[in-house]
């Protein structure tokens, strides 16, 4: 492998977690074309823009697709859209981002937590139908990390207590399952988020709606109207959840390549799978048969405080994704859960570590993240809990 390039003072270069600099001068042409067409249509809002990016996405996932604000508005309008709100429960994972409950909460529903697969970070099916009560409507199952939950499992249940299935597919956009199914094949809808650090990134903040129900997609088209079925005339209250055309102008330029950049990230994976084998840290597991992405490469530390302090020095960039899980968060404590309740996602919330992930990442930067891991430890090996 090339060696990395050293600094200006003859340190290694640093590397970062996310970098998003050399995926644009790659794509500057085109994006910038493309931006500059949508300004001199003037069709800022909706127009062929946002209809072609739709249009693509849709074929991409095999399903409607809907452009909305951002992947939280996206979770929050397939709620509306199936009147899902109080006096509800959805059972959903305790170890995600923020807007997985929050948007249960928004609309006035009771977000019901269920643990994970400490090897996953998971939705466990088993966990989930043994929740279901008479007043759970929906399951909100979280494709963490670029993986995918057992949907097949989970629809079973969905199917055996009319239950609707809404998936946070904010990760995962080009992930399938081991029988080749992708997002929103096998559920309502599914919630995508186009953030720029995902895999699919746009300029600033953007989501989608996926369903295979043409009736639902439209609902989807209104509620992010304001409920609008004509010009100012309402069906229901919605909200503004439209996309700029700008940003599906960028996102159509960009979807071209997510296979390719999905591809990239997979073979990263492996490589830190195959050198951390053995270590004192936990790789992520991959479901056998499954198309994972990679959003992020997460790892479990039992030394996880120490090991990111000693990468920070060695210049290399992790975060934790999550540090506190969401049954603990102060603005949940009305639910009733304490400490204990689920104990595989608080485990997972002191270990887990997110390595520099993105598929500018070169070879001789990879090597060096692993080694550095390999090195704090000095090839000691400590079984880490779970």
């Amino acid at each position: 492998m090339p060696h990395t390039p050293a600094g200006p003072t003859g340190s290694a270069s640093p590397i970062p977690l996310f970098e998003l600099a050399s995926q644009h001068q790659a794509l500057r042409w085109e994006i910038e074309n493309a931006v500059r067409q949508v300004l001199e249509s003037t069709e800022y809002i909706g127009g062929t823009a946002v209809k072609r990016f739709e249009e693509h996405l849709g074929r991409y996932c095999q399903a409607y697709a809907v452009a909305v604000s951002s992947g939280t508005d996206a979770i929050l309008a397939a709620l509306m859209a199936l009147r899902i709100g109080p006096g509800d429960k959805v059972i959903t994972t305790p170890f995600t981002f923020f807007a997985t409950a929050g948007g249960i909460t928004r609309v006035g529903a009771r977000p019901v937590f269920v643990d994970i697969n400490p090897a996953t970070f998971l939705l466990e099916a088993g966990a989930v139908s043994a929740a279901v009560d008479s007043t759970t409507r929906a399951v909100l199952p979280v494709h963490l990390f670029g993986q995918m939950c057992d949907m097949r499992s989970l629809a079973q249940i969905a199917s055996r207590h009319s239950l609707a299935i809404v998936e946070d597919a904010a990760q995962c956009i080009g992930a399938h399952d081991n029988q080749g199914q992708g997002i929103a094949q096998l559920s309502r809808a599914a919630c995508l988020s186009f953030y720029p650090t995902k895999n699919l990134g746009a300029a600033g903040d953007a989501g989608a709606l996926l369903t295979r129900d043409a009736a639902l997609a439209d609902i989807f088209r209104q509620i992010r109207q304001h409920g609008e079925t004509s010009r100012y005339h309402h069906a229901f209250v919605g909200g503004n959840f439209r996309l700029d055309a700008i940003q599906c102008a960028v996102l159509d330029v960009k979807l071209k390549h997510l296979s390719i950049w999905n591809q990239r990230r997979r073979a990263i994976a492996a490589y830190y799978t195959q050198r951390l084998r053995g270590s004192d840290v936990l790789p992520p597991r991959e479901i056998s048969g499954t198309f994972h992405v990679y959003h992020q490469y997460v790892i479990r530390a039992p030394q996880r405080d120490r090991l990111r302090e000693h990468l920070r020095q060695k210049g290399i960039g992790t975060a934790i994704y999550y540090p506190r899980p969401l049954h603990l968060q102060e603005c949940f404590s009305n639910l009733g859960y304490k400490q204990g309740a689920f104990p595989n996602a608080e485990q997972v919330c002191r270990e887990a570590l997110a390595l520099p992930m993105f598929p500018e990442l070169t070879d001789a930067q990879m090597e060096r993240v692993a080694e550095e891991i390999l090195a704090f430890h000095g090839g000691k090996k400590i079984a880490a809990s779970g």
